[in-house]
């Protein structure tokens, strides 16, 4: 049993696989449209939304510090990915990588881990345009009821309706095509960069020296009922859970840490991708590199402009310029992260889908999830499914809870594909790599040495809810994936004769 657990898929067949026609997407993507994409995913919550949250909560000014801790752990996932994206040039990103290095059962494990990974990704990202939207309205002097603008304020039942309507019709556009997608980011990221950097130029002149006194704030321990850090840190180093402090910019890295998720998604377009050998290290790499740039910059600003126990945890970079008595830029924020965080979504959403198409049409899936739309050559059934159940989670779910648990999912995506890495240099070092990660095996442990420590500084509850997942993701398989498997298929077929 245990060989049928980790057989592999090989590249050359997983390649295969894509030019069936029923299964066939549409190749239309090019490195700039891949860089676009990087760029219009990963600047979006973590500027817009997360840096008040854990500006607030964890690391005051040093948010900043927190912005830096988490893109050298993904600069070094990324190396990881873009090697993985150009030897395997298929959509499912991890998941794809994880069959064709470590076998089905790690492979099903990752996927199941991505589906929730870019489901919440996106129900996150909804819920944080949703509050812009409001900020924006209020600035027009139109007043949402709180049952129906989100629930971190409200009193009582809440569903967020605009969260929800904003996924439905993004799960429109998707169905009509990638192309599409690509041209309407294309014009929300020359927005959304022109926002950022409005932002950065403009909030320098309102920043006020003593906001960042004290600019790591003194540690201060965790009340008992309150949000606890992973009880595994107190277990294996010693440390107390406790919030601000060095520690504190640890753990305000594992959240902040959802924002550069952007070249993971990327690496899920492959499949898509006019000459992926070329674009994806390229897209990967420099979306990364310019993104992390910026939001240090503005963590710098924002954190200067107001202090850090007074920013707003739903728009802080609007409410930060309303706080300094200039409303107009606050609007032109809101405007710009509204339509920024538009784009996240889609891309997150189109992201989950190609995984969900992937795993469907490898059988681990029902197979009817497999088939592409015959006119728009897009994966029209999981897309229209996922985007119905990710609009209903983003109406109810808070935005807290919503991404301490993408961050863990993704973390633990980047440990597979690190680990994959290696284990593929080995097993198949006659591979073509059009890009190759350097100084392996070095780099793939540094990733996955500095990915489990940000996992391990996040909260227990995260833990316990990622742990249910994962048992239900076992259930799933050994019920249904396994045995419908197409690599379980074709063997039984070759038993046979």
């Amino acid at each position: 049993m245990s060989s049928t657990l980790f057989r592999t898929k090989k590249v050359e067949q997983s390649i295969q696989d894509t030019e069936e026609p029923e299964h066939a997407l549409k190749k239309s993507l090019s490195a700039l449209d891949l860089t676009v994409f990087g760029v219009g995913v990963i600047i979006g919550t973590g500027i817009f939304v997360l840096t008040g949250t854990v500006a607030k909560n964890n690391a005051g000014p040093a948010t900043a510090l927190a912005f830096v801790v988490a893109g050298v752990v993904c600069a070094l996932a990324a190396l990881c990915y873009a090697e993985f994206a150009s030897t395997v040039p298929v959509a499912g990103s991890a998941y794809t990588f994880s069959y064709a290095s470590l076998g089905e059962l790690p492979a099903w494990i990752i996927g199941w881990d991505l589906v929730l990974e870019f489901a919440l990704g996106t129900a996150v990202v909804a819920v944080g345009w949703s509050g812009y939207i409001a900020s924006l309205l209020d600035n027009a002097g139109i007043h949402l009821p709180e049952a129906l603008s989100g629930r971190d304020g409200a009193h009582g039942f809440g569903f967020d309706i605009l969260a929800a309507l904003l996924v439905l019709v993004l799960t429109g556009i998707l169905v009509l095509g990638t192309k599409l997608s690509a041209r309407v980011t294309s014009i929300v990221v020359a927005i959304k960069v022109t926002v950022v950097l409005t932002v950065i130029v403009a909030g320098a002149f309102f920043i006020k020296g003593d906001n960042y006194k004290p600019f790591v704030p003194k540690s201060q321990a965790v009340e008992a009922g309150g949000s606890l850090q992973s009880p595994l840190i107190q277990l294996m180093f010693g440390w107390a859970p406790a919030n601000f402090g060095v520690m504190g910019i640890f753990t305000a890295a594992s959240v902040v840490f959802f924002a550069f998720i952007g070249f993971d998604v990327v690496a899920t377009a492959a499949e898509e991708t006019r000459n992926p050998q070329r674009d994806m290290p390229r897209g990967i790499l420099g979306s990364l590199l310019i993104c992390t740039a910026l939001y240090v910059a503005v963590s710098i600003v924002v954190t200067g402009m107001q202090k850090y126990t007074d920013l707003s945890i739903t728009a802080p970079l609007a409410d930060a310029f309303k706080a300094t008595g200039h409303p107009w830029f606050a609007g032109f924020i809101s405007f710009g992260a509204a339509v920024g965080l538009t784009t996240v979504c889609m891309i997150l959403l189109l992201g989950q889908t190609r995984v969900f198409f992937a795993m469907s049409r490898d059988g681990l899936l029902p197979t009817f999830f497999s088939h592409v739309h015959p006119k728009y050559r897009t994966p029209h059934r999981p897309t229209i499914l996922l985007g119905v159940i990710i609009a209903i989670v983003a109406g109810f779910t808070p935005l807290s809870e919503l991404a301490e648990l993408v961050n863990i999912g993704t973390l633990f995506a980047f440990v597979v594909v690190a680990i994959g890495v290696i284990i593929l240099r080995k097993s198949r070092p006659d591979l073509p790599r059009a890009f190759r990660t350097p100084w392996v095996p070095v780099i793939p442990i540094l990733s996955v040495l500095a990915s489990l420590w940000l996992m391990l500084n996040l909260p227990a509850e995260t833990w316990l809810r990622f742990a249910i997942w994962m048992v239900i993701g076992f259930a799933v398989y050994f019920l249904y994936g396994r045995t419908h498997s197409r690599l379980n298929r074709r063997a039984e077929t070759e038993e046979a004769a």
